[in-house]
């Protein structure tokens, strides 16, 4: 059975030796509500990047954490990525657009993968960090709000899985950067229900090649 492991909360703050400010900071909490647009009273400072309805929520996984602290050599704490909420039982790889975790009332819907900024880079105190995040391709995954509610950490979470084209988070992160995308994969991709940048991304694409 999946559980939530942790709800974490940042407050907008700086980083050491990095200027902007930033919510990527976050600590457990026992309880959250859960709005449409994403965790009550959570920092969102780069509004053009994070956040809105299709990264309301980001989820990282249990299992891609002790991936991390074997290749840190560290203990990584739930929320050190600046995740939302961090999900055990779970095969963080494999999570799809279109997956749906239920958690209590809430039910959430992955939209995409996450990329990784300087920001994050600096929160980790490694340059290299935005490789290195890359190369793993355990990117955890945003979701949208299907329906909102009030969550405490050590519930159950119930995995759904989409029924249409799946479209992995690792497989999508595997894209970044690319500049030409094979038309019949944007094609398989915009029946999924992707986030709207990237579903806007593909239309503009398609309709560029007639």
């Amino acid at each position: 059975m999946a559980t939530l492991l942790s709800i974490n909360r940042g407050t907008a703050q700086h980083i050491e030796g990095y200027r902007p400010l930033t919510g990527i900071v976050k600590l457990p909490q026992p309880s959250a509500e859960i709005g449409k647009i994403g965790l009550a009273d959570d920092a969102i400072c780069d509004r053009k990047h994070h956040g809105g309805v299709d990264q309301a929520i980001y989820i990282y996984f249990a299992d891609d954490y002790q991936f991390w602290a074997n290749e840190l050599d560290r203990r990584i704490e739930p929320g050190t990525f600046g995740d939302n909420l961090t999900i055990s039982g779970v095969e963080g790889r494999t999570v799809a657009v279109g997956d749906r975790f239920s958690i209590g009332p809430v039910v959430l819907e992955v939209t995409s993968h996450r990329t990784p900024c300087m920001t994050f880079a600096a929160h980790m105190g490694d340059r290299t960090f935005v490789k290195r995040f890359h190369r793993a391709g355990r990117p955890g995954a945003y979701c949208r709000v299907i329906t909102p509610g009030t969550i405490e950490t050590g519930m159950d979470v119930t995995l759904t899985p989409y029924d249409g084209e799946r479209l992995t988070v690792a497989a999508l992160m595997a894209l970044d950067g690319k500049r030409q995308l094979e038309p019949d994969f944007m094609r398989r991709a915009l029946t999924a229900p992707i986030h709207y940048k990237m579903r806007a991304d593909y239309e503009d694409k398609l309709a560029s090649l007639f």
